[in-house]
């Protein structure tokens, strides 16, 4: 009985010594802060309205960039392509057609009207020097000889004319004329690139890697402009959202290393200060802890590595520690 009382002394004894040893040593506990994890989500969505035709993915479905998304029924679309082109094709014709002269057979047909007015031209030439002999040698009067002169005049000009007239027919058409032919080629251009970019906009492709997180339309159903149909999730999207009691904020800097401690992890996630909030706020409702309840905080982020933050799942709990 007195060694019973005795060892329970003992005990006591070496109890008290040892709280005594803590309490003089001042030592505290890692300080770990609360969060969660958080995502900011891409919304995909098309800029023009339409019927979705295909939807190429499942929500939870992991996508590489460029995979695709879903496809809008782009059949009005692809009608006003057609036009734009052939639009682009007729201008295009009316430009080359003014930046040369007429057809061949057009200037051929010239140069044959041409040959005949210099041939008369020459005929009437000779016709006058013989009316110019026979007036000399008096066989006939002078009249005669101006009736040769005046058609000899009358066969130039018409030789002059049809020169002039084929030199035309060999340029192109006026520089006015021509500049606003090209400024209708670059316009249909312009507005055949416009089409293509409408009837690109009905295929999206998934931006970057990413899981598609949520789905909100059905094969079939018709979608509005720019109402998104799914979101996606990016890992590089993934971060921690934690919150920093006053007391602690001053050792917070952009940049600064933290681990990342959550239920089920392996081990801590390695992540980055990525952004303090300029503001105070009292302690969310999420974060359930006696301690910091009441107590004004700063929201603090931080960002793993893409390949880390995989492993966190947005609304999933953490504990943020000062990376040692």
């Amino acid at each position: 009985m007195v060694q019973a009382h005795w060892a329970r002394g003992l005990r006591g004894g070496v109890g008290l010594f040892c709280l005594s040893l803590v309490a003089c040593s001042g030592s505290k506990p890692d300080t770990a802060w609360s969060g969660y994890a958080e995502g900011d989500y891409v919304y995909v969505a098309a800029p023009l309205a339409g019927r979705l035709e295909l939807l190429g993915v499942q929500a939870g479905q992991k996508l590489r960039e460029g995979d695709l998304l879903f496809t809008l029924e782009a059949e009005a679309e692809r009608a006003a392509l057609d036009e734009a082109a052939a639009r682009l094709a007729t201008a295009q014709a009316q430009a080359r057609n003014l930046d040369k002269g007429r057809r061949q057979e057009e200037i051929a047909v010239a140069e044959s009207q041409l040959a005949q007015a210099q041939a008369h031209a020459t005929l009437m030439r000779a016709d006058l020097a013989r009316q110019q002999q026979l007036v000399v040698q008096g066989f006939v009067s002078k009249a005669r000889t101006e009736d040769s002169l005046s058609a000899l005049n009358e066969a130039q000009a018409k030789v002059a004319e049809l020169t002039a007239s084929l030199r035309v027919a060999r340029l192109p058409a006026r520089p006015d004329e021509r500049a606003a032919s090209h400024s209708s080629v670059s316009a249909a251009g312009e507005v055949l690139r416009q089409t293509q970019w409408r009837e690109a906009q009905k295929k999206q492709i998934a931006p970057s890697d990413a899981v598609v997180a949520d789905l909100y339309f059905r094969q079939g159903e018709f979608v509005p402009a720019g109402q998104p149909v799914l979101s996606l999730l990016p890992p590089q999207n993934i971060k921690a959202r934690f919150f920093v009691p006053e007391a602690d904020i001053g050792q917070m800097q952009p940049g600064m290393a933290v681990a990342l401690h959550c239920d089920g992890c392996v081990a801590p996630i390695a992540a980055k200060v990525t952004r303090i909030a300029t503001q105070a706020e009292y302690t969310p409702p999420v974060i359930y802890s006696n301690a910091q309840r009441s107590k004004l905080v700063f929201m603090v982020e931080a960002r793993p590595d893409p390949l880390d933050a995989v492993k966190l799942h947005p609304g999933q709990p953490l504990d943020v520690r000062a990376a040692p």
